[in-house]
């Protein structure tokens, strides 16, 4: 049996990087499996590739998800870095949206600020102080300039790259690994996926120099679901709500209007923004409907 690392997947096709360097297509043994980048698995060598028989535990599982369905996104993940720009005014419930998803899955978040020699950048940056203020690390860049001021936030992590397009997830992926561009041909080559696919994740190692670790870089999206995040999770990925939580008049406190709410006397004296009390309500009418749709 050989041990390796899912670096790619296209249906239930997948490159895996061997413990010796070696990269080899796969297959599922079974169809009860569910495999994401990041996943360690053991192999049986067969001809033409190899047979994935065991995926072992995983400290975390990064993912998205409706009514219906699960897009998994990468597993063992340390840290999600959401890559946003001036080009684009900044979405703040699709931020909060990638926040709660790392909240829950115990994974640091870390917002990279791209694009900093365009004029609107200043602008960009204010929108984003919120969120430092919160506690999240916000890091200014140009990666077609110098890549160097997130290199010490990826060091050492295993990153999952996450952002709409156009925002410069690959252009900070090609400058972190260089060698990204060959590996996306040789893996697309391998799973006959095209040379320029986009809706797959594929994870890139970093250079030892960094202290190992690795990126994976993530299809653009406009949306991320969070069906599968519970009403009551989703209130504790609110870092500035968790003093909060257990301090209202009644136990089932929805946090809306009902007398004696903490949250809502927090937001009365301006301690919580009225905007993220309200996002949470949206999340959570979401999750709730989505739950709904899904029975």
């Amino acid at each position: 049996m050989l041990d390796g690392l899912v670096v790619a997947s296209h249906r239930r096709h997948f490159a895996v990087r061997l413990d010796d360097g070696e990269s080899l297509e796969c297959v599922l043994k079974g169809r009860s499996m569910t495999l994401a980048c990041g996943d360690r698995v053991r192999i049986a060598r067969m001809a033409g590739g190899g047979s994935i028989e065991e995926v072992a535990p995983r400290s975390t599982l990064f993912y998205r998800s409706d009514a219906f369905k699960e897009k998994l996104i990468a597993a063992n993940v340390t840290q999600v870095v959401g890559v946003v720009a001036p080009d684009l005014s900044v979405d703040e419930e699709l931020v909060t949206r990638w926040i709660v998803a790392a909240e829950v899955h115990d994974c640091r978040f870390v917002l990279a600020a791209n694009k900093s020699d365009k004029p609107d950048f200043d602008a960009l940056l204010a929108r984003l102080a919120p969120y430092a203020a919160l506690g999240y690390t916000v890091v200014p860049l140009s990666a077609k300039r110098d890549v160097s001021p997130i290199l010490p936030w990826l060091a050492g992590q295993r990153s999952v790259l996450i952002g709409q397009s156009g925002m410069g997830k690959s252009t900070i992926l090609n400058a972190v690994t260089p060698s990204a561009g060959a590996k996306t041909a040789e893996i697309s080559e391998a799973l006959a996926t095209g040379r320029h696919t986009t809706t797959h994740s594929t994870l890139y190692p970093l250079p030892d120099v960094l202290g190992g670790g690795w990126v994976v870089d993530s299809p653009g999206m406009k949306a991320f679901g969070l069906a599968h995040v519970a009403p009551d999770a989703l209130e504790h990925a609110f870092p500035e709500l968790r003093p909060l939580i257990g301090h209202c008049r009644f136990r089932d406190c929805r946090h809306d209007r009902e007398p004696g709410c903490a949250v809502q006397a927090a937001v009365e004296r301006g301690a919580v923004a009225p905007h993220r009390v309200a996002l949470l309500h949206a999340l959570i009418a979401d999750s709730k409907a989505a739950r709904v749709r899904g029975r």
